[in-house]
């Protein structure tokens, strides 16, 4: 049985930046491990029973960052899922993106992170070390400027 888990990607978009540079305006949030290897990754957690996916990135974003469901935008058309094995189990997350409504809304991390940081898409792939991940960020990147 595949562990499985449900995230947010989140995003915010500066207001300083210039319209016709949108893609330099906008930031991804990544929280640091406070245990193991302290990688960094969006929120995202085990889906409890009886909880459906979005639920559970809901509900792991709430507790892991400190945001509520109603200070976030889910963007319609985007929905991720990643395969990958985790001490020899294969493990699916599902990730959909967010954007959050004020780009000045307080983080509040769990124990189980350690850190936070809002970072352009070049810094958020060199955080995120895999490489999944980082194709995941680059693809969200992609999917932002196309709407635009």
């Amino acid at each position: 049985m595949a562990v499985r888990a449900c995230g947010l990607i989140i995003y915010r978009r500066l207001q300083s930046a210039p319209s016709s540079k949108v893609a330099d305006g906008i930031e991804y949030l990544l929280l640091q491990t406070s245990y193991g290897t302290h990688h960094w990754t969006p929120p995202k957690g085990h889906v409890d029973p009886g909880e459906d996916d979005l639920q559970t990135a809901f509900r792991e974003t709430q507790e892991e960052a400190g945001l509520q469901a109603s200070q976030l935008t889910l963007i319609e058309g985007y929905k991720k899922e990643l395969h990958y094995p985790v001490r020899g189990k294969p493990k699916t997350v599902i990730y959909w993106l967010a954007e959050m409504k004020d780009c000045n809304t307080e983080i509040k991390l769990s124990e189980e992170h350690q850190a936070f940081q809002w970072l352009k898409l070049e810094d958020a792939c060199k955080f995120a070390e895999y490489e999944d991940m980082q194709a995941t960020l680059k693809e969200v990147h992609q999917f932002l400027c196309s709407k635009e």
